[in-house]
């Protein structure tokens, strides 16, 4: 017998047991930022008074993501992972959530399949040690004017927000106020006359830092990659890249990393449009 419930603080050991099974990089902070931001909306499922599975949600108005689906080896293949899904789902539509997405891994994308997701694009996930290298496509955009959290108002911080959301499609401001928050030096920003053209975030993770999300316009992606190289030289890194954004793949080729597997970003209701060309590394599979 499957019970579902909400998640809660004391569960998190047994959320990262899983997680460590299925080789995964979110840490424990990772884990309790998601049930800050949705303490209803993050599940296990139990059977005998043991966690074997977990799911997570977060709205963004009325747009969704699911992530961390995760069920223990031992348990696959009795519809564990099937009946939390159709619970976050139930969890959301009480909430009027009109699009729900996810970044699907292959093990997941027939389960999703069935419930109505549909696939959007492919994401790249690069991983590797960044070596620096000679790139006159980076060197010409002009790496100076990079800037720093220090350099940023507050309205310039709005403008970041709203870059974003007119990128992503998705009000994500309480995400990405939330990694702010906690990382601030991590944050890069690149500014021209006071307008912000990009920003680059990232965060530790148990096996390498994350980088993303990286958004960008006019010339701004190449310069945000060339900061991250740079910072990040020859430690361990992911960076999940649209497969879309075709120089945003070269560049992360350029610094030396190479593909470590392929996500599958899927939604189901009303699709929400990001524009790929300016979306040059995701927050991760967690939120897109």
């Amino acid at each position: 017998m499957i019970h579902i419930r909400c998640m809660r603080g004391a569960d998190l050991p047994l959320v990262m047991r899983l997680k460590h099974q299925a080789g995964w990089n979110q840490t424990e902070g990772d884990l309790r930022r998601f049930l800050d931001l949705e303490p209803e909306g993050c599940f296990v499922a139990e059977r005998s008074s043991e966690v074997v599975g977990t799911t997570t949600t977060c709205t963004f108005g009325t747009v969704a993501w699911i992530a961390m689906v995760l069920v223990d080896p031992a348990a696959r293949g009795q519809g564990i992972g099937t009946a939390l899904m159709r619970h976050a789902l139930a969890f959301l539509e009480e909430r009027g959530v009109r699009c729900v997405r996810l970044d699907a891994t292959p093990l997941g994308r027939p389960i999703y399949e069935r419930l109505g997701f549909v696939a959007q694009y492919e994401l790249a996930r690069f991983e590797g040690s960044p070596v620096m290298s000679e790139n006159r496509s980076i060197q010409s955009s002009g790496s100076d004017l990079l800037d720093g959290l220090a350099a940023i108002s507050p309205t310039q911080l709005e403008q970041l927000l709203d870059l974003d959301r007119s990128i992503t499609g998705t009000p994500r401001r309480k995400l990405l106020l939330r990694l702010f928050d906690e990382q601030p030096e991590a944050l890069r920003v690149l500014q021209t006359d006071g307008t912000v053209l990009g920003f680059l975030m990232a965060r530790p993770g148990a096996r390498a830092v994350q980088i993303g999300p990286c958004l960008a316009r006019n010339g701004a992606g190449p310069v945000l990659f060339a900061d991250a190289q740079r910072r990040y030289v020859g430690q361990p890194v992911f960076i999940d890249v649209p497969t879309e954004n075709q120089a945003a793949l070269a560049l992360a080729g350029s610094m030396g990393l190479t593909v470590q597997r392929r996500l599958l970003r899927m939604c189901r209701g009303e699709p929400v449009n990001d524009r790929v060309e300016e979306l040059w590394a995701s927050s991760g599979p967690e939120k897109g």
